[in-house]
């Protein structure tokens, strides 16, 4: 079901257009990643979906609130939209279970106080996410895979049927990637959560994504499952350089590997 439009959406600064009529619209139960070399404007249309900053023209329509705007929804996009940025949570004296406690705020009366109810909401995210049994460890002594998954769980217990992320796999070994990306498939599958978000890890992507959103500088936004990217040729011409290549069979990227001795065939 589709959950977010976009129509003729030009992103940007009060000085500054990065990208310009942009059109898509985003389906639930599906992970959706957003590709394009650096400064094409990724992390601005994400800073614009989820309203820190105001788009310069064009709309944004969320399904569930088709008369909310981005940016001026307070407490209601709040309920709609829960975002995971790519810093790291710079925090101390605080433990696992009262940073994704922290996701209930739109929930919550002034003090943000929890109910029981928060408490099971709180607790039954952790779980989802694996972190459960490290509910009372400070988050300033994890790992920074450890930190993504709670800063993921602050996101499932904000109970938003759209979650964005920019860059989650930032930081991590390529074991945690791989498991992160599973993750995140896995609960936009089985919850019917809209799960978007940028990466540069475009072997991940093409492997575990159910659609790609692929932004080019001359060309725009192109939109389309891996294999109908890689059939248009959008994918190549991403990857493609004079030691690398793309299979569009088979979704591998290839790199050739340089001489190690001179001389040598």
């Amino acid at each position: 079901m589709e959950t977010i439009k976009i129509e003729n959406l030009t992103i940007g600064y009060a000085d500054k257009i990065v990208a310009k009529e942009l059109n898509g619209s985003i389906g639930s139960g599906r992970l959706t990643c957003l590709l394009g070399e650096n400064g094409v404007g990724k992390s601005t249309l994400l800073r614009t979906l989820a309203g820190f900053q105001p788009a310069i023209s064009g709309t944004v329509t969320y399904t569930a609130a088709p008369g909310l705007k981005p940016g001026s929804g307070g407490r209601k996009l709040a309920k709609l939209v829960s975002v995971v940025l790519t810093q790291k949570p710079n925090v101390h004296n605080i433990t696992v279970a009262e940073m994704v406690g922290m996701g209930r705020a739109p929930y919550t009366n002034f003090w943000g106080t929890l109910s029981a109810a928060d408490r099971e909401i709180v607790s039954r995210a952790m779980q989802l996410v694996g972190i459960g049994p490290m509910s009372h460890r400070m988050v300033h002594t994890l790992s920074d895979g450890e930190r993504q998954k709670v800063m993921i769980a602050k996101a499932l217990a904000q109970q938003t049927p759209v979650i964005l992320l920019d860059e989650p796999t930032a930081f991590l070994d390529f074991p945690s990637k791989v498991e992160m990306m599973q993750l995140l498939h896995r609960l936009a599958a089985e919850m019917d959560k809209t799960i978007f978000l940028s990466t540069h890890d475009l072997e991940l992507a093409l492997q575990i994504a159910d659609m790609l959103w692929m932004m080019n500088r001359t060309r725009g936004l192109t939109i389309g499952t891996p294999r109908q990217l890689a059939a248009l040729g959008i994918l190549s011409e991403y990857v493609e350089r004079d030691d690398i290549s793309f299979d569009k069979e088979t979704l591998t990227i290839r790199v050739r590997s340089p001489q190690r001795l001179a001389g040598q065939e």
